[in-house]
């Protein structure tokens, strides 16, 4: 197949949407959602466990954290099935105990569920039901213009439904019996705001080496576009000054930014509701992050019986020099 042949929006082939899909999933949530919001009533109480936050620019090392940190055991986490669940989250929990989940297993009927979570994706898309998805139709159902990518935390606290998101987390987490771990990359410049909305929160913040970050950055755009010319993942609130520079200094500025606004957003967080990942530290040694990982939530002592280490990518990166360039210009 031709990755540069495009389709929807500008996506190539492999990365568009099914319409068939979005269609039937739009009308199954809209029909689940009137038995969720019976359940809200049940959920509207004090967070007993925390919501743990990935933070990160694109193509930082989030994905392989959010699947490294699911196959810990640890936490729950919006999976390619709950994910589809989006405005009945914590019936779709419910369904996926049901499925999924051993304990509720009659005679291997439905033994296809029952995967191991592998250490893949392309741009940030897992395959298997179990895999961990980036759930953003459901943190956009709470914003009163869900097609934007930019808001200021004045905006989100007069116009986002905070108390039926974090009722709806709240069930999810009390239906798993665990904390609950997400990518909250929609966010990256409110942090502050989600520091002040829920009583039990980690931030981890994952940070990678820019120049391999921006390589990625560009790789990524000609993959899902065709071209990388164009811009990719959320449109930031510099997206103006950016949009009309040469792809490495556009990748480069938009970079820049995104951890700009996030080490800012942290500065105003709490040392114990925080955690810094730099990813190839991460990759040389998870089984530490691990231990920083029970630390911060507060879990009993455990022996870590995951992955080693982790290849990092982009060892030899021909644009080193341009990209180097282009990022000391926004210093």
């Amino acid at each position: 197949m031709n990755l540069r042949h495009t389709s929807e929006k500008g996506r190539t082939v492999n990365f568009s949407r099914n319409q068939l899909l979005e269609s039937l999933l739009k009308e199954l949530n809209a029909e689940l959602w009137l038995t969720e919001k019976r359940l809200l009533q049940q959920f509207n109480k004090p967070q007993s466990l925390p919501l743990i936050l990935i933070m990160g620019p694109l193509r930082s090392g989030t994905t392989l954290f959010m699947q490294w940190l699911a196959n810990t055991g640890l936490v729950a986490y919006p999976t390619n099935l709950l994910s589809r669940f989006y405005h009945a989250p914590i019936l779709g929990a419910k369904i996926q105990l049901l499925l999924t989940d051993p304990r509720y297993n009659f005679r291997d009927e439905l033994n296809q569920f029952s995967q191991s979570i592998e250490f893949k994706s392309e741009n940030g898309k897992t395959k298997g039901a179990l895999a961990p998805n980036g759930f953003w139709y459901f943190w956009r159902r709470f914003l009163s213009e869900a097609e934007r990518d930019v808001w200021t935390d004045d905006e989100l606290l007069k116009n986002m439904d905070v108390e039926t998101m974090k009722t709806e987390l709240t069930g999810v987490m009390d239906v798993f019996q665990k904390p609950f771990s997400a990518k909250g990359m929609l966010f990256n410049y409110n942090i502050p705001f989600l520091n002040s909305i829920f009583d039990k929160i980690l931030f981890i913040q994952i940070k990678r080496d820019p120049i391999s970050n921006v390589a990625s950055i560009l790789e990524a755009r000609t993959r899902q576009l065709g071209t990388e010319h164009q811009w990719y993942s959320f449109k930031i609130p510099e997206y103006d000054q950016l949009k009309n520079l040469n792809p490495i200094m556009q990748s480069s500025g938009q970079l820049h930014y995104i951890n700009k606004a996030i080490d800012l957003g942290m500065s105003e967080v709490d040392d114990s509701r925080k955690l810094l990942v730099q990813y190839e530290d991460f990759c040389a040694r998870p089984h530490y992050f691990f231990n920083q990982l029970l630390k911060k939530l507060e879990l009993p002592i455990s022996p870590y019986n995951g992955v080693e280490k982790f290849t990092i990518s982009r060892q030899y990166i021909k644009e080193a020099k341009a990209i180097t360039k282009a990022l000391n210009n926004f210093k």
